[in-house]
């Protein structure tokens, strides 16, 4: 079934599935919306989505102030928070706006993140990502991408277990869409990597500081972003951000150039862009050639587009019964209406912050109270099974989530504990049994679950088992064995992120010298291989080794060398 769904997907993308407008040119256009939403979905299921409602909702009400002063409609902008620690931002042609944890990480201001979206909305207002691609169009080489990415899914199968998961916990569900999201994900990362010439960049924090402007922002803030990134990374300006945003050496003294030119304005208000916006997604999610897949993210967009007023009410409320549905489908005491009733609440602070008159608010409220009188309802036929020895995993993570206070939950986090052991996955474990010692550390569960650490500690070959336990435990013997093993993998094992993390942990440990020389050596190695993949032209993998490298070891000879490499190649 896998297999023939990769096909039926693959044949869409060949064939190009688009609507039927008025014109070839709006064929065009809609076609490369669509192909590099595709790329997008691909993007976040590679990196993660990075799950911060508060910074989704900022972004997007800069971004949708910056886009209307844009006066570009041929795309519907939409902006997308992903799980990268590099402080990185990228614009695909068809108006999708990237923003990394790393780069909100940095703490930006309003100015500096409106400077920031100026200067990606200015590459989609240009068209540069079209303009570069002189000889192979753009559309091919997503369509290449997309490509690779469903074809070795189909060879591999996919069993992958960390698909991305939405606010409401469910799965990232573009189904067989993003088959082998790894591999193609690397594709991806290629093809947003490829470097924007000097003139491009140029053009970009131009037309970018000027949005920004005219949205009533202060055009200082993109002077004040290079500043602040180039005091964050000081050695390493080649690298992330900076490969695909070069020379902000000038750039920033070019901003503070055009700050004396420009004049902050009054902002108008951008709520009938962002409706304008919210209608246009909708009116693709419900074309009848749309791939089915892509309709729940164009919804998802078009609610963050206009998070109010009737339409917004209806997806949220959508969104929140098909929820509701996939819970009842299960036995009543596997139901996890904690999380329902988590993904409910958000929803009604939500409406009631910006629509309180909303009739939505009264019905929640009241399929909340509904929810949460089934969960006490169950409670003592939960505690029933629970003491008759029933340890099923989905079972008693559900009991742990639906009843977070209750006296069980030492005995509960134990069980699963043990269960986890028994299974092999050890960061869950671990996870468990730190909850159960913590909850009750005097008690016969709070025993069993440090003897149960204690057992795991030498053995562990997870990393973040073992960053759980080092950072998380508050017993010194379980530290120590912690310390041990992670000493004992940066030094033996063939990672990095050992290494890295055993520094992170412990920067005075009586091994710090003997990692340090194995990170050297490893970073050694990788380089050596980034060469090798560089000669063939397999530039994917030789890029998932670059950033290993600059990630695990920035301070390595071979990352001194492979940024001296991207400064002449640069």
């Amino acid at each position: 079934m896998r297999r023939a769904v990769t096909h039926l997907v693959l044949a869409c993308l060949l064939l190009g599935l688009a609507p039927t407008p008025s014109s070839a040119q709006e064929i065009a256009k809609e076609e490369l919306f669509e192909k590099t939403l595709k790329a997008a979905l691909q993007a976040l299921a590679f990196y993660g989505r990075y799950d911060n409602p508060e910074e989704m909702q900022r972004v997007a009400d800069i971004g949708y102030r910056i886009a209307q002063e844009s006066k570009f409609q041929d795309y519907p902008y939409t902006f997308y928070l992903a799980d990268m620690p590099e402080p990185n931002a990228f614009a695909l042609p068809g108006g999708q706006i990237f923003i990394t944890r790393g780069m909100l990480d940095l703490g930006l201001s309003d100015d500096m993140l409106a400077g920031l979206l100026g200067h990606e909305i200015g590459h989609v207002v240009m068209q540069h990502g079209t303009r570069m691609q002189r000889k192979a169009t753009l559309l091919n080489i997503l369509s290449q991408a997309l490509l690779v990415g469903v074809m070795i899914g189909a060879s591999q199968g996919n069993n992958r277990n960390d698909v991305p998961t939405d606010p409401y916990g469910r799965g990232n569900n573009t189904g067989d869409l993003i088959q082998g999201t790894a591999a193609a994900g690397a594709v991806i990362s290629e093809l947003l990597l490829r470097s924007y010439s000097r003139e491009f960049e140029d053009e970009a924090d131009d037309e970018g500081q000027r949005l920004a402007a005219a949205a009533g922002f202060d055009p200082k803030g993109t002077q004040q972003l290079m500043e602040k990134m180039l005091a964050h990374m000081p050695q390493s300006k080649e690298y992330g951000y900076w490969r695909t945003h070069p020379f902000f050496d000038d750039r920033a003294q070019a901003a503070n150039v055009r700050d004396d030119l420009l004049k902050i304005q009054e902002p108008s208000s951008a709520a009938e862009y962002r409706i304008k916006t919210q209608n246009l997604l909708l009116d693709f999610a419900e074309r009848s050639k749309i791939e089915p897949e892509l309709i729940p993210h164009l919804k998802e967009e078009a609610l963050i587009a206009w998070p109010q007023g009737p339409a917004a009410d209806g997806l949220r409320l959508e969104k929140l019964h098909v929820l509701r549905a996939d819970l009842e489908e299960q036995n009543p005491l596997s139901r996890d209406w904690a999380k329902l009733i988590l993904a409910y609440e958000y929803e009604l602070g939500q409406v009631r912050a910006l629509t309180p008159e909303s009739p939505l608010v009264a019905q929640l409220g009241e399929e909340i109270d509904s929810f949460d009188g089934q969960r006490r309802e169950l409670y003592p036929k939960a505690v029933e099974i629970f003491e008759g020895g029933i340890f099923e995993t989905e079972f008693l993570e559900t009991f742990a989530s639906n009843y977070p206070e209750s006296p069980e939950k030492p005995d509960v986090a134990l069980a699963l504990g043990d269960a986890y052991s028994r299974l092999g996955r050890q960061s869950e474990a671990v996870e468990r049994y730190l909850e159960a010692s913590a909850a009750a550390p005097d008690s016969k569960a709070g025993e069993r679950a440090a003897r149960g650490l204690r057992n795991l500690a030498p053995h562990l070959e997870e990393l973040s088992a073992l960053q759980r336990l080092a950072w998380e435990s508050a017993d010194p013997e379980l530290r120590e064995l912690a310390a041990e093993r992670l000493a004992t993998l940066a030094s033996e094992y063939s990672e990095l992120a050992n290494g890295a993390t055993y520094l992170k942990a412990y920067p005075d440990g009586d091994q710090v010298a003997v990692v340090s020389e194995r990170i050297d050596e490893l970073a050694e190695a990788l380089f050596g291989e980034v060469i090798l993949y560089q000669s063939v032209g397999d530039h994917v993998k030789g890029i998932e080794r670059i950033q290993k490298i600059l990630t695990y070891a920035p301070q390595s000879p071979a990352a001194e060398r492979l940024r001296a490499r991207m400064v002449v190649e640069s």
